[in-house]
This record gives structure tokens, C-alpha cells and sequence, in this order.
């Protein structure tokens, strides 16, 4: 072993406390980078290889109803590699213990195999034999109910209550995420999916023949666009409810939306932590080099090049980060895996693996060495470049002077300790700032921890308390006139009910376009609001279409200007509607005018397509038995079971990992107030030890040292707050996705946990600091450097 190298693990060994914190920093940091990227690569891994091995088809489109006859002809579009026609049908369940309703996705199969496209697989049992009446039902569904092969389940199929037998437990590609279209959150325990053998299904809905939902898979160099315009203009007259392509899928593109938000978070969290690890590098490497002067003017005389010298600071960096990326690639690991078992709960696949791919540690341990060279090159080049003759001088003395406070005749008010306190402050203004700023990342840490609980408690508030009123939303199988409303108004227990319109179209602007739905609400309505994050309410307008804010922004679209939207149903009208202004809703893409508009733009009479229903508590039951029987109810969800789902899929993913953060935020905040008490101390010790032995007592030159740090943890206190805010409202705008916007919202108490959190970190360390200060070597330190 060589010289430099035995001195290098001597350094350690003194600095084994701050090398621990910051090596802890480190590691959190790279265990967050490592938790992000695996799990992503992970869940796309996965997605890709179920998707190629099931067929997941590229295309779908469903139509009112079509003879097989046309089969061939969708078969000739130029792109078009395999296609499949099937009938889709939802039916109400009756299942025993359950009061409420639940709904059936029925999917006809082949008689006598899997299908070809979007494939089966079993996780238990077998295919439904024909003539049985038998299903496959989904995995998510039956976990729900604890469902096994061979238990029956009730369904009211095209008005008719029939018996029918799960024959065994299944997975879709198309079903990873099990929710209906226009539902923007999966209700497991309300809405599963069945598969049943194709003549049963046509027999059950008089589709002998005929089929309404088709599926395409293409080939390689399929134009997507040029596809589904030549699918949309064959099925226009049988209904067409226009194709779309796989990315539009519901479950699909929640999984994306998983994708793209892990994505982001795998670079934001880390590149924090990161950035506090490697600035404690550079504060303690630079008082390393600032100590050891006259050591490193010796290994120059003794013939140690610069390069040498320069090598061996850069060792001590990269041991203490080689020792945190190592701690942190295993956290990220162990932390990976269990979010991967999280995302089984609610992503269905055959085998979810969770993978840690080498490229992944290369990029940790790439990355965390980039950012603590970057971090110490300038404390290394002073090394570097430090002449021996100048080396070999002590340090000049400090010069002091009066401070402020004392030049405006305010002296008589402070204690000596006091005015040390403050002329070490404005003696070493540069230093005491970045103290502050360290201080401060710590504070900012935390609220950026925390602040996605504030975020999810407001969006369940305002989504689910505010606009959401209602007990429950019926929807119709059908559009059916307003005179559908006075059965809904005769059931037992409603006490009011609100008709809704939707209308799916795709909205165009200039060469922007985006496939969703216009939904027509009454202007008095009282179960169903508009209500923004700003939790002010917006009224519909008498005429024009109020906007989603985020589909504004997806279509470039302002207020006064003109959209125009395809309707894909009914006679397929195109729309020209004006702007009427942007709604800060937090989920979904959606238009909103008043339903009575919606009529006259759609050339029809009062057509309702559901209803908000608020419902009698005590009567609610007798309310959910009438619904199951009712054979125009298509679905009924309610709003109770959408904010248990939400807690159960959204909230808790955010909130699994804002957990991490703040264990992560608590580490980086002891490791970075304790090194600077630490380095205070080293770097005042001799000042110290100088004032006990003329008279000080031990607690007036702890108070000094403390007091000190007192003073920077209160400066850092408000300025960690606002960097935290600013940076948690940059997070708020990179989770603003298609599906759900989290609001920029912090709570008074996330305030308050961080400011005491690092208060809490303050004193420790202090009393950490203080016992070091009681068994200080004084004679040691008051050796005079020659």
C-alpha cells in the first residue's frame, strides 16, 4: 500500500462521522434513482413483452352493429395484418352478499379456442364450454369477491336474470388496468370482465351473424392514421363510434401515464439529493485541504506531483461515494421490489418480474460520481495548485471589526458571546451562506417529501367532496329521452336527480386533435359541478363549450377562439363551437355546455344518456335492488366506491413513495446540519480552545458554537420554505397528465414538519457537537504552526 493511500484512510477514519452523513446523503439519492429507473424498466419490460406475446391489438372500434360479410373488406386496408370481430355487451350483476350493483363486461371468445388477438390467459381453470353457460371471468374481478372456477354469479343480460358459471380466472392485455371507457378511476369490486363462447352471446343479444366491436393488429409499416380513417368510413354506416389506436386504449394509456410520471420522479428526487451530497462534498473537502496545508506542501517537497496530490482528494471523494452508491443501489433494490408488488395490485399481468439491469447501477454510480467531482473539482484545484512555500506558512489571521449592530451603539445590549457570535458571522459572510443554503436544501426537502399528501387530501376534497355531489351516476345502455328520468325519480330513496348528456367526439384546432367527450349538464344542476382547483364554482354557459384546461393546452386553444369537434355517433355531425372559456378540473379531458345546447347542436329532442342520483342514506339499499332490476340501467358507479378506488390505486402509489422521500428528506437533513456543525467545530476549535483557557466556561463557548448554529438554522428556516415551495410547484406541473392533475398545494403542517424536523436535527447535532467540545485536547490545538 502506498503512502498516499494509508493517509487517505486516515482522513477517513477522522472524518468517519461526516463521511457517514454524507455518504448516507448519497445513498438516498442514488436508492431513489435506482427505485425510479428499475421499476420503470421494469413495468416496460413487461408491458412489451405481454403485449408482443398476447397480440394486444393496434386498433379498436366498436359500432351499434355489422354483418360479418364485412369482415373481408376491413380485411383489404392497406396495413391491416389480422383482425378479429367480436360483441361486446355490459350487463348488470347480481352477486350475493353485495347490496349495490355491479356491472359485467361480456367479451364473446371463439367457440373452441382462445381468441387470436388481445389473448387469454388462465390463471386457473379452463376455457367455458358451449352450451354451459359458462364464463371466464377477469383476475381483478374475482379477487375482489374471492371468485373461484365453479362459483356462480347472476347477470340481468338484455332483460333477462341468467345463471351463470366461472369456469375459470383470466387476464387481457386489453384489461391490465380493469376500468370501463369514460370511468377515470378502476372500481375492481363494481366493474369486472367475463368472457363467454360466441354463439351464446349472439343468441343472449339477437347477434346472430352480426358482430359490434372489431380489433386489428397491423404490420410494421402501417400508417396508424390512414388506418382507422378507412376503418371509420366502412363502419360510419353501421354505426361507427370511430376507431381508435392502441394509445388511446383507457387501460393502456393509464399504464403510459404510470410511465411517464415514473420517468420524471426517476430524475427530479435523485438529481436533489444529489445536488445537497455533492455540495457537503465540496464544504468538507474544502476545510480538509484548508487544514492540512502544510501536509500537502510536505508531499510536494517530498516530490508528489500536482496530478498526485490532486488524485489523492479525489480518492477520499470517490470512496465516500462509492460507499454511498453501493448502500443505495441495495435500497434502491429492496425499495424497487417492493413497489413492483405494489403495482401487481392493481396491474394485471402474467408475470411481473421486477429486473435490476446493470445498465442501471452503471448509470447510479455515473451519475452520483459526475455530481461529486462536479461538486469538489474547485476544492481539489486549490490543492492542486497551492504552492509549498505558501503552504507552509500558517494561515494569515482573521481581521475583525466592529460588526453593525455594534457601530450603531447596540454593543451594551450583547454579551461577549453574542458579539462573537456575529463578528465570526460577517468575518465569514461567503461561508455562513453556504451553511445556510445547505440548511435550507434540508428544509426544502422535506416539503418536497410531503407536500403530495396535501396534494391528494385537496384533489379528494375538491373532485369528490365539491363537484361530485352525487350519490351515485346511472348511465343508460342507450341515450334515451328525458322521460327516462321520471322512472329514475320514482325509485325508492332518491331524493334528486340531475341528466347528463355525453357525446364522444374528436376535438379539432388547427392541426391539433384529441379523441374525447362533450359532456351537456343542466345550468341548474346541484349534483355535478364545476369546480376548479381554485374551489371557485363555474357556471355553464348558455352557449359555447367550456374546456378542461389541460385539453386547452393539448389543443392550443383559448378562450373566444373556435373548435371544432366530429361527433362519433348519431348522424356524425361536425361541430363548430366557440370557447367559452378553461376549467382548472384535476382529472380527466373533457368539454362542458349546457345540455339543452348539446340537443340543439346534436339535432335532437331532450335526450339525457344518465343521471346524478342523491339518494335517501336509509333507503339506499331498497334504491341499489331497484337499480339491478331496471334492463335500461347500463351502469350505476358509485361515488363512495370511486374514492375508496382513488385511495386504492392513485393516492397510495403517490403516497408509497412520498414515504420514501420523507425518510429520505429526514436523512439528508441530519447529514446536512450535522456537518455543519461539525465543520464549524474543526474549523474553530483552535478559537475555541483559546477562549477556555482564558476563562471561558464550557457553556459559554458552547454557546458560541451553538449559538451560532442557532442563528443559521433560523436564517435557512424561511428561505428553505420557499425553495421547497418553488420546487414542489415544478413537481405539481410535471405530474399535469391526461388523466389526472395534482394541484400545487402545501398545508400549514407540512410547514411546520419540516421546520421541526430540522430543529429536532439541529439540537441533536448540537448536543453531539457539545460533548466533543467538553473533551476538547487543548493543548493539542493550541500547538503554535510553524
Amino acid at each position: 500500500m502506498q503512502a498516499l493511500d494509508r493517509k487517505l484512510l486516515r482522513n477517513l477514519w477522522q472524518l468517519r462521522g461526516q463521511a457517514l452523513a454524507i455518504a448516507a446523503v448519497m445513498a438516498c439519492g442514488v436508492a431513489a434513482f435506482v427505485m425510479a429507473l428499475s421499476t420503470l424498466t421494469s413495468l416496460e419490460a413487461t408491458r412489451a413483452r405481454y403485449y408482443e406475446t398476447y397480440r394486444f391489438a393496434d386498433v379498436f372500434a366498436h359500432v351499434k352493429r355489422a354483418p360479418k360479410s364485412l369482415e373481408p373488406r376491413i380485411a383489404e386496408i392497406p396495413g391491416v395484418e389480422r383482425l378479429a370481430t367480436r360483441i361486446v355487451a355490459d350487463a348488470t350483476l347480481d352477486l350475493p352478499g353485495m347490496t349495490e350493483p355491479a356491472i359485467a363486461r361480456l367479451i364473446s371468445i371463439p367457440d373452441f379456442e382462445l381468441p387470436s388477438l388481445n389473448a387469454l390467459h388462465l390463471r386457473k381453470g379452463r376455457r367455458p364450454d358451449l352450451g354451459a353457460r359458462e364464463v371466464l371471468c377477469g383476475e381483478a374481478f374475482a379477487k375482489a369477491h374471492e371468485l373461484l372456477p365453479g362459483d356462480p354469479v347472476f347477470a340481468v343480460i338484455n332483460g333477462r336474470r341468467e345463471a351463470l358459471t366461472i369456469s375459470g380466472i383470466a387476464l387481457s392485455p386489453e384489461y391490465i388496468f380493469s376500468i370501463r371507457e369514460g370511468d377515470i378511476l378502476p372500481d375492481d369490486k363494481h366493474f369486472g370482465v367475463f368472457w363467454m363462447p360466441e354463439t351464446e352471446l349472439e343468441a343472449a343479444y339477437d347477434m346472430d351473424g352480426a358482430w359490434n366491436d372489431l380489433v386489428l393488429k397491423l404490420t410494421p409499416d402501417a400508417v396508424v392514421d390512414e388506418v382507422l380513417q378507412q376503418v371509420d368510413e366502412l363502419l360510419i354506416r353501421y354505426g361507427g363510434l370511430g376507431a381508435y389506436a392502441a394509445i388511446d386504449q383507457i387501460s393502456n394509456r393509464y399504464i403510459s401515464s404510470e410511465i411517464e410520471q415514473l420517468q420524471k420522479m426517476s430524475l427530479l428526487a435523485p438529481s436533489i439529493f444529489l445536488s445537497v451530497a455533492a455540495f457537503l462534498l465540496n464544504v468538507v473537502l474544502s476545510r480538509v485541504i484548508a487544514t492540512q496545508r502544510e501536509e500537502i506542501a510536505a508531499l510536494k517537497a517530498f516530490g508528489y506531483a500536482k496530478w498526485e496530490v490532486g488524485a489523492h482528494y479525489l480518492k477520499l471523494v470517490l470512496a465516500i461515494t462509492v460507499s454511498g452508491v453501493a448502500v443505495g443501489v441495495g435500497l434502491g433494490a429492496w425499495l424497487g421490489q417492493g413497489l413492483t408488488q405494489l403495482y401487481t395490485r392493481f396491474y394485471h399481468f402474467p408475470i411481473f418480474t421486477y429486473v435490476l439491469e446493470p445498465r442501471v447501477i452503471s448509470a447510479a454510480l455515473l451519475v452520483s460520481g459526475v455530481a461529486a467531482v462536479a461538486g469538489t473539482v474547485g476544492a481539489v484545484w486549490q490543492a492542486v495548485k497551492l504552492p509549498p512555500a505558501e503552504a507552509m506558512r500558517p494561515e494569515p489571521p482573521a481581521r475583525y471589526q466592529s460588526t453593525f449592530l455594534e457601530k450603531i451603539g447596540l454593543q451594551r445590549l450583547l454579551s461577549p458571546t453574542s458579539r462573537i457570535i456575529l463578528r465570526n458571522l460577517e468575518r465569514r459572510v461567503v461561508k455562513a451562506l453556504l451553511s445556510v443554503l445547505g440548511i435550507a436544501m434540508a428544509v426544502s426537502v422535506l416539503i418536497i417529501g410531503n407536500f403530495t399528501e396535501d396534494a391528494i387530501d385537496y384533489m379528494i376534497d375538491i373532485d369528490f367532496r365539491l363537484a361530485r355531489r352525487q350519490d351515485m351516476t346511472v348511465t343508460l345502455i342507450e341515450p334515451r329521452t328525458s322521460s327516462a328520468l321520471h322512472e329514475l325519480e320514482h325509485i325508492d330513496g332518491v331524493l334528486r336527480v340531475d341528466p347528463f348528456r355525453t357525446v364522444g367526439v374528436r376535438l379539432r384546432h388547427q392541426h391539433l386533435t384529441r379523441r374525447t367527450a362533450l359532456l351537456g349538464l343542466p345550468q341548474d344542476i346541484d349534483l355535478f359541478r364545476l369546480v376548479g382547483a381554485d374551489r371557485q364554482e363555474v357556471p355553464i354557459p348558455d352557449s359555447g363549450v367550456l374546456l378542461s384546461r389541460k385539453l386547452a393546452d393539448l389543443l392550443k386553444v383559448r378562450p373566444g377562439e373556435t373548435v371544432l369537434a366530429e361527433v362519433l355517433e348519431g348522424k356524425r355531425p361536425t361541430l363548430e363551437m366557440p370557447v367559452a372559456g378553461v376549467v382548472e378540473d384535476l382529472s380527466g379531458l373533457t368539454g362542458y355546455l349546457a345540455i339543452g345546447e348539446l340537443n340543439r347542436l346534436m339535432e335532437e329532442g331532450p335526450v339525457v344518456s344518465g343521471a346524478y342520483l342523491a339518494v335517501d342514506p336509509a333507503k339506499i339499499s331498497l334504491a341499489y335492488a331497484q337499480l339491478k332490476n331496471t334492463p335500461q340501467i347500463g351502469s350505476v358507479t358509485i361515488r363512495e366506491a370511486m374514492v375508496e378506488s382513488f385511495r386504492n390505486t392513485v393516492a397510495e402509489n403517490l403516497l408509497r413513495i412520498k414515504t420514501i422521500n420523507v425518510i429520505f428528506a429526514v436523512i439528508i437533513a441530519f447529514g446536512v446540519v450535522y456537518n455543519t456543525a461539525r465543520i464549524s467545530l474543526a474549523e474553530r476549535s483552535r478559537e475555541l480552545a483559546t477562549l477556555r483557557v482564558i476563562g471561558f466556561t464550557r457553556g459559554e463557548i458552547s454557546g458560541v458554537l451553538l449559538g451560532e448554529l442557532t442563528i443559521l438554522t433560523l436564517v435557512a428556516a424561511p428561505i428553505g420554505l420557499a425553495i421547497g415551495t418553488a420546487i414542489s410547484a415544478a413537481i405539481a406541473t410535471q405530474l399535469d397528465t391526461d388523466l389526472f392533475r395534482v394541484p400545487f398545494v402545501i398545508d400549514l403542517s407540512t410547514y411546520a414538519f419540516a421546520v421541526l424536523i430540522v430543529l429536532a436535527a439541529s439540537a441533536i447535532s448540537g448536543l453531539i457537537v457539545r460533548r466533543r467540545l467538553d473533551h476538547l485536547d487543548l493543548i493539542a490545538v493550541l500547538k503554535t504552526r510553524e
